[in-house]
């Protein structure tokens, strides 16, 4: 598996990836959880797909199979701003205003959405492999912008699964069950850092024969 990330207005350079991964958006959260988000019969796709946004996609064969989206909590794009910021605002039906106890709206604090896995990863090894990489791509974005925080709408489960792979997550709101499909929900937030294996990966500088002054990572996906 392979890890590509772009932002909204370079989504052109990667083929059909982007329109594939909403593809695979509508396969799971229309078509297996029923959630009543727009889209047609082939994708779904929702207001916050703008040029303010950022992906981080996984590729396995050249078909994607995984991926989320990030913006800035700054973000606003004509009448919206970012997902968890308008729920506060009462503006999304099945997001109670609740969950995020407190409006954010900083540079150092970006929001990851949209985070889906394919069915056709079916070890639990292809899945936490696919996550990690989809995160430290998210990871990646959000760091080189000036974050330092990344915050979500996610489940419980997922909230474990990520402190295993080494990103320390912590819940910053009330969970509530999700009227759709029944799952049980919370805001997380967690530092702009990589993975476990990712950090592994970051050679430091005094063990390369280098200028003291250049700065090298190696990275293996």
């Amino acid at each position: 598996m392979e890890n590509i990330t772009f932002k909204f207005a370079d989504l052109h350079r990667h083929g059909p990836a982007f329109y594939n991964f909403l593809r695979l958006r509508k396969e799971v959260f229309v078509d297996e959880l029923g959630w009543d988000v727009p889209h047609d019969d082939e994708v779904e796709m929702d207001q916050y797909d703008t040029p303010v946004a950022h992906y981080s996609l996984v590729l396995s064969g050249g078909a994607v199979v995984g991926g989320a989206r990030a913006m800035s909590t700054e973000a606003i794009w004509g009448p919206n701003t970012y997902m968890l910021r308008d729920a506060h605002r009462g503006k999304l039906e099945h997001i109670p205003p609740t969950v995020l106890p407190d409006e954010i709206a900083s540079p150092q604090v970006w929001e990851c959405t949209r985070l889906v896995i394919s069915s056709r990863l079916t070890t639990n090894d292809e899945r936490r492999t696919c996550l990690r990489l989809i995160v430290d791509g998210l990871v990646e974005q959000a760091r080189a912008r000036g974050a330092e925080t990344l915050i979500c709408l996610s489940s419980h489960a997922l909230m474990r699964t990520l402190r295993q792979l080494g990103y320390e997550v912590r819940r910053i709101g009330p969970s509530y069950r999700n009227d759709e499909d029944g799952r049980m929900y919370a805001v997380l937030a967690m530092p702009a850092e990589f993975s476990t294996a990712r950090r592994a990966d970051w050679v430091p500088v005094h063990s390369l024969p280098v200028a003291p002054a250049a700065t090298i990572a190696a990275r293996a996906l």
